[in-house]
């Protein structure tokens, strides 16, 4: 098994100064919170009356001139294209024109037990056009697990590892069933995408993985694509493939990504139409968290050394000279770009999970909903943020905090149960 990869520092920190000077930013940037150090000046803050937000939230149905979003057809034709542009511009950066093509081709296919069910297991290369710049490879690497004897099932596609998550390795499995053996147990299939492939996670190295490869080795432009747009973009090549599978039915493709990777699947929700239903866990900030709370990790910190590749270029100004309050979306608006398709967003218990904010996850929520009521689904059905173990499921928005720290585990049948709405129409189950 191939080890995880060191980070290159010095790299970072140069492509870090020099997107700064590209800004025109000549003062160092606020340093982002400090989640250890209690007595730091610049500690993290837990305490809820110091959180906010203490600035109104940007209107999803309002056109910028004041104007509402009067129905479906003008948040479709105008609304929406604004504020991908302005999400495109300020936080995500722009998927080049010119990016690879991306040829799969399976590498082996085993069929084997698992859970007490025959499946297909196959382990597939996706591999990117590096004509242009042969100097940089990019391949992408992709599980995809089905019931034997089935077509055209429902699956859940994970951004994580095919062969475990290199943390955990030599270490016990969490307690629990497994995700996978859930998913099999209803019938469906599931896949693992390695985003760390596509892009490496990594602000050494984006002239490499698919961010170089289409620049061809150059560095970003302040509104080009982060590591998370990019590991969005290799969930669409993954879903490229799907719809190229017997096996599978690609209009009932769900994502589930934890943490950093929970940010990436939200993005790719927010982009991609294909993605049917999403498991959103622990994002925080970046993810499905209100920019504008000042409770656990911050804007400054996605904007600092070693978390800016997530990010376009432009989001570094928000740590200085701008504020969080100058952005002009927040997170409600990139979970109002996922409407109507049915978004789960799990976390821990606000306090083994405060570093995400589970309350601003909640707010962002909630506020999303008036843009689901105009598409004619249901929000969220609840504006008090809820108990842990309280499950807010009867709407096309759902919310759950389970007891303990930084995992999807306990809300996975949850959400599979939530899911099967959708996916499972000869139950009479489909909304």
């Amino acid at each position: 098994m191939a080890q995880f990869p060191q980070r290159d520092v010095a790299a970072g920190r140069a492509e870090h100064a020099r997107m700064l000077e590209r800004l025109g930013i000549d003062k160092p940037l606020r340093p982002g919170v400090d989640g250890y150090n209690k007595a730091a000046p610049n500690a993290v803050n837990y305490d809820e009356a110091k959180a906010g937000p203490f600035s109104l939230l940007p209107d999803p149905l309002a056109f910028p001139d004041g104007r509402p979003v009067p129905d479906a057809d003008a948040w479709w034709k105008t609304r929406r294209p604004q504020l991908v542009e302005l999400f495109e511009r300020e936080e995500h950066g722009r998927i080049p024109r010119n990016v690879p093509k991306v040829t799969w081709t399976v590498v082996k296919e085993t069929r084997s037990v698992r859970a007490g069910a025959p499946v297909v297991e196959k382990r597939l290369a996706g591999v990117a056009d590096n004509r242009r710049a042969p100097s940089i490879s990019v391949t992408l690497d992709l599980l995809v697990v089905t019931p034997e004897g089935k077509t055209g099932v429902p699956l859940i596609l994970e951004l994580g590892f095919p062969d475990g998550p290199p943390w955990a390795r030599n270490r016990p499995p969490p307690p629990g069933p497994d995700w996978r053996d859930l998913v099999l147990a209803r019938g469906w299939g599931y896949a693992i995408l390695d985003p760390t492939r596509v892009q490496a996670d990594d602000p050494g190295k984006l002239n490499q993985g698919i961010i170089g490869l289409a620049n061809r080795g150059h560095p970003r432009k302040p509104d080009d694509w982060g590591a998370l747009r990019a590991w969005g973009w290799g969930v669409s090549r993954a879903i490229d493939y799907f719809e190229t599978d017997p096996a599978i039915d690609a209009k009932r493709v769900g994502i589930e990504g934890l943490s950093r990777y929970g940010k990436g699947a939200l993005v790719a929700m927010a982009y991609e139409p294909r993605l049917a239903v999403g498991l959103i866990a622990s994002s925080g900030e970046g993810g499905a968290k209100l920019h504008r709370r000042k409770r656990g990790e911050q804007v400054e910190n996605l904007a600092a050394e070693g978390e800016h590749h997530w990010m376009a270029g432009n989001f570094l100004k928000y740590a200085g000279p701008l504020t969080a309050d100058d952005l002009p979306v927040d997170a409600h608006e990139l979970i109002a770009l996922v409407a109507p398709r049915p978004l789960f967003i799990s976390v821990g218990n606000d306090e083994a999970d405060a570093w995400t904010d589970p309350r601003g996850m909640f707010m962002a929520t909630v506020a999303a909903g008036p843009v689901y009521r105009l598409l004619g689904e249901e929000d969220l059905g609840a504006t008090r943020f809820p108990k842990p173990l309280t499950l807010l499921a009867a709407g096309d928005l759902a919310f759950r905090q389970h007891e303990g720290g930084h995992t999807p585990g306990p809300n996975w049948p949850f959400f599979l149960d939530f899911a099967a709405r959708y996916f499972e129409p000869e139950r009479g189950a489909l909304r």
